[in-house]
């Protein structure tokens, strides 16, 4: 598990790498780095809400990737992208992230700590079966949704 979890880290690193520099050719390397980090844990979300809907046939294995990925990504130093001066009061349209997130008395770094230790106890039950790992699910969506709600504008 550690190797996986190990593995999933360096491709997430890889990935962010690749943005970040591809975003030197179009828009704010901090926000298109923090927007495929996002991406990312879309990505592996709606693989375990399709299992937990029963839109595809739950897969412990799969299940179990998926939930790492998260954990992983939770676990991820994201400080190098998080930078004063890229919400959408400065950049506009380009990030939907609002300014208060950098304020005093923001509790954002709170909320990434509950995703972290949500999706952590997530990753130890997904592979457990269907019920366990939507049961997990609860906690991760609950702190996405916090940062959401507070810290993102509304799309247009």
């Amino acid at each position: 598990m550690t190797k996986f979890i190990l593995a999933s880290v360096s491709l997430a690193a890889l990935v962010l790498g690749t943005t970040v520099w591809a975003g030197g050719h179009g828009g704010n390397p901090a926000v298109k780095a923090r927007q495929a980090h996002m991406q990312l844990y879309s990505f592996n979300l709606g693989a375990l809400g399709a299992m937990a809907k029963g839109d595809v046939e739950y897969d412990a294995e799969a299940a179990m990737a998926a939930a790492s990925n998260i954990a992983a990504l939770a676990a991820f130093n994201q400080a190098a992208y998080w930078l004063p001066g890229t919400s959408n009061a400065e950049l506009g349209k380009e990030t939907r992230a609002l300014p208060k997130i950098w304020e005093a008395g923001s509790t954002a770094g709170q909320i990434n700590e509950e995703l972290a230790t949500a999706s952590a106890q997530l990753a130890a039950v997904a592979g457990d079966g269907k019920a366990e790992m939507a049961a997990g699910l609860g906690g991760v969506g609950k702190a996405c949704g916090d940062c959401h709600k507070a810290y993102r504008a509304p799309a247009n």
